[in-house]
C-alpha cells in the first residue's frame, strides 16, 4: 500500500515537532537561566568584594581615550580607571 505525498510529508512534520520536543528548551531559558547572577545578586558579590559605584561625567574624548587604552592594555575599563586614579592621587600626596 502506498502512501500520497501529502500523509509522508504530514508524517515528517510530526517526526520533527516529536524531536524538537525531546530536545529540551535551550540554555539561556529555563534552568540554566538562572545561573548568571542578577542585578542585586551582583551588586551584593561587588559589595563583598569591597566595590562601591562611583559615577563621574567626563568628556567624550577623554572617555574615548580610556577605552582605547583599557582595549591596547587588555584590562576592563574599572580597572584601568582604578590603576589610573590610584597613580594620580600617589603623585597629587608626593607633591604636597
Amino acid at each position: 500500500m502506498s502512501m500520497k505525498r501529502t500523509d509522508l510529508e504530514k508524517n515528517k512534520g510530526l517526526k520533527i515537532a516529536g524531536q524538537m520536543k525531546q530536545a529540551g528548551a535551550p540554555g539561556r531559558f529555563g534552568a540554566k537561566a538562572g545561573s548568571v547572577p542578577d542585578r542585586r545578586e551582583r551588586r551584593r558579590i561587588e559589595q563583598a568584594q569591597g566595590l562601591v559605584p562611583f559615577a563621574v561625567k567626563l568628556h567624550g574624548d577623554l572617555v574615548k581615550e580610556l577605552h582605547a587604552q583599557a582595549e591596547a592594555r587588555g584590562l576592563p575599563l574599572n580597572e584601568l580607571v582604578a590603576g589610573l586614579l590610584k597613580t594620580g592621587l600617589e603623585q597629587s600626596r608626593s607633591e604636597g
